[in-house]
């Protein structure tokens, strides 16, 4: 028995946009998540318990956000990128290499937010064009949550 042609109202060539547009945002959350993670095990010195505590709160939203994208990703027909090497290749945010003060964890993942926003955004205009719903709803929630989290970083930053 063959595959059911998938047909939700949104022609196969902008569906492939928008999935791939997608898989961008996936890996940038990915490495997001992996990063405040590796933060969270390694983070130092006055402001150990905040962040410590701030960086799960956001590695377990991450990691919750990756699975939502992909599965909008399948329900779109293609599949989503599952591996460090397609991460890497996707990716607009970069690991790190070393373990930073606690205070450059900080502005490095302000950064990243910002990036990953930036990442979503492009999404948005190929979503809205094709009538998609579904996936500015997901980007719209994306977005609400990555700069809400900059800006609560950048908080730590201020006098």
């Amino acid at each position: 028995m063959g595959s059911i042609a998938i047909d939700i109202g949104i022609a196969p060539k902008e569906r492939k946009a928008i999935a791939d547009g997608l898989a961008k945002v996936l890996a940038d959350t990915y490495t997001v998540y992996l990063k405040t993670h590796g933060f969270h095990w390694n983070v130092t010195g006055p402001m150990f318990q905040t962040l410590h505590l701030m960086f799960m709160q956001q590695y377990t939203e991450a990691w919750t956000a990756v699975d939502l994208i992909a599965e909008r990703i399948r329900a779109l027909g293609f599949s989503a990128p599952g591996s460090y090497a397609a991460f890497a290749k996707l990716a607009s945010v970069k690991e790190e290499k070393d373990v930073p003060s606690a205070v450059n964890m900080i502005k490095i993942l302000v950064k990243d937010h910002e990036r990953v926003a930036k990442t979503a955004r492009a999404v948005l205009p190929l979503a809205d064009k094709a009538n998609d719903q579904p996936t500015i709803d997901l980007i719209t929630q994306r977005l609400q949550w990555h700069e809400k989290t900059a800006w609560m970083l950048r908080s730590l930053l201020e006098d």
